[in-house]
């Protein structure tokens, strides 16, 4: 290590500890499931440090920034519901809503090693298994399936700081059933986000973004999401293009044959 560099370790425990003055909030939010949620957050603040999935100085303020802000969204999911979480990094939202709400069957989607690594010793670790599963991928990966993996499909899909609406409309929507629903945590900007992507979002076949306000009255302050309902499928784009590509040869009734 060079000389004058301070090593970064976990936290002190006391840095882990809820808060008293959020101690009402959490309780709200993860009822008899608190000291679970309790058991995460100190995952989150040394394992997840080491691993580089939360930065040192988010420690402190895990549960304030991290585990309150994602339980609040579980009140804009219905009960039962299928929810598979996109870009899930460390966990969030997805394994947090697991936490708060035992009703859900949550699957974490996430594309990097490191992190489904975690988020596997995390779903053991925590006694998840039954409930969450963990899948090693990106979203269009997910959406399509291959051979040895089906692809997946939910009522609700969730993500958080993954991408622009447009973006993740994009990536999120196919795997959206019909009728359910996108759910993105976001920030401040939220409504200007919404307005200005919601053509985009109405050509993937998603209903006009709705911006909600979760944990109203709980959380300070309360979390903000952008909702999409998928009104329609939309086929993929290259299939619009099959018939562009006939004109190289190909005769109009081969184009079913191309791949």
């Amino acid at each position: 290590m060079p000389a004058g560099e301070v090593p970064v370790g976990p936290p002190a425990a006391s840095e882990v500890t809820l808060p008293p003055e959020l101690a009402e909030a959490a309780r709200t939010l993860f009822g008899d499931r608190l000291d679970l949620a309790a058991a995460y957050a100190e995952l989150l603040a040394t394992d997840g440090v080491v691993r580089g999935l939360i930065g040192p100085r988010e420690a402190p303020r895990i549960w304030e920034r991290h585990l309150l802000n994602c339980a609040a969204l579980a009140e804009r999911i219905p009960e039962g519901a299928t929810v598979l979480d996109v870009g899930s990094g460390a966990g969030l939202p997805g394994l947090v809503l697991a936490i708060a709400r035992p009703d859900l069957t949550v699957t974490l989607i996430e594309p990097l090693a490191r992190r489904t690594s975690f988020l596997i010793e995390a779903v053991q670790e925590l006694g998840l298994t039954k409930m969450v599963r963990v899948f090693r991928g990106r979203a269009e990966e997910a959406a399509t399936g291959t051979r040895e993996r089906p692809a997946l499909s939910g009522n609700v899909v969730t993500a958080r700081a993954v991408a622009p609406l447009d973006r993740l409309a994009a990536w999120c929507l196919p795997l959206v059933v019909p009728k359910g629903r996108l759910i993105a945590l976001k920030g401040a900007s939220a409504a200007e986000e919404a307005a200005e992507h919601t053509e985009a979002v109405a050509k993937l076949g998603g209903s006009e973004p709705q911006v909600h306000l979760c944990g109203v009255d709980v959380i300070e302050p309360p979390a903000t999401v952008i909702e999409v309902v998928r009104e329609r499928v939309v086929g993929p784009a290259g299939k619009k293009t099959a018939a562009k590509r006939s004109r190289g040869g190909r005769k109009r009734g081969d184009r079913g044959r191309e791949r």
